[in-house]
């Protein structure tokens, strides 16, 4: 079955294969171009999440701007030094988390560079390492991170990247990872790359200007993304990832039998 094929399949699987998300952890990034829809991930960074929230309710970001996308590595924005009103300022860093019994994780069958075991946390691509007791999301595509300075304890999510080209896994651990975009890609990794040094612009006109950033739950039904999640304790995304792993379209000779952590996307299809 070609991965195609199987993706109609998967989309077309009942309710009960599927989740939505809590509106309370999503944030739709209002842009000139249309928006952008953040799934937020409160189990591995709780701090940095509710000021994240704190930050769009009180509209921090309405009026900010996309200032940096850098080649095959990240689109920035936000604030850039701008004081929030209720939000901290600094928060302490949020890189891992200890190993809960109860955490619900989906893990891939093949080995892993990074770490010692990858799969999935409430959808969410992650790592964890038994021994030492610890879970933490990865950097996949899509990927939001809350930017900082050297010290790890200068984050609060008043400035944001998205992980836009091949997943930097090195970075795993070092940032903390506060969701992933659900959709809405497009408008941040089609953006033009900027010129300056990692990828700034250096012209202020280049920069992209963000209309209004909201938690979805605050806004009325008729104006939330219907999006709808496939769980991955389902035997569809079992085949999924198996699709994934053996590639068997006629175009391929030498199915690769194994897959990394980031190549296996989360189907997300939209409902009404």
């Amino acid at each position: 079955m070609t991965p195609t094929l199987l993706l109609a399949l998967v989309l077309a699987q009942p309710l009960t294969d599927w989740r939505q998300p809590d509106p309370q952890n999503l944030l739709y990034v209002e842009l000139p171009a249309g928006r952008v829809v953040i799934e937020l991930a409160p189990r591995f960074a709780p701090a940095h999440v509710a000021n994240l929230q704190k930050l769009a309710r009180e509209g921090y970001f309405d009026g900010t701007r996309l200032y940096r996308s850098q080649d095959n590595y990240v689109v920035q924005w936000g604030g850039n030094g701008k004081p929030a009103r209720t939000a901290a300022a600094a928060l302490p860093a949020e890189f891992e988390i200890s190993l809960d019994a109860g955490m619900p994780f989906t893990p891939l069958p093949d080995g892993d560079v990074y770490a010692p075991e990858v799969g999935f946390v409430d959808g969410f691509p992650a790592a964890r390492d038994a021994a030492a007791g610890m879970a933490w999301l990865a950097h996949c595509y899509g990927m939001v991170g809350i930017s900082r300075d050297n010290d790890p304890d200068t984050g609060s999510g008043a400035d944001l990247y998205v992980v836009t080209g091949h997943s930097p896994r090195h970075l795993d651990r070092n940032i903390t990872l506060v969701g992933r975009v659900l959709s809405g890609m497009p408008l941040l990794s089609g953006l033009p790359r900027g010129t300056g040094p990692l990828g700034f612009y250096e012209d202020e006109a280049q920069h992209i200007l963000i209309l209004a950033t909201r938690v979805a739950a605050d806004l009325p039904a008729a104006a939330q993304a219907g999006l709808e999640l496939l769980r991955t304790d389902t035997a569809a995304f079992e085949a999924h990832v198996e699709a994934r792993r053996n590639r068997r379209e006629p175009w391929f000779h030498r199915p690769a039998g194994k897959v990394g952590l980031c190549n296996v996307p989360l189907p997300v299809r939209p409902v009404s």
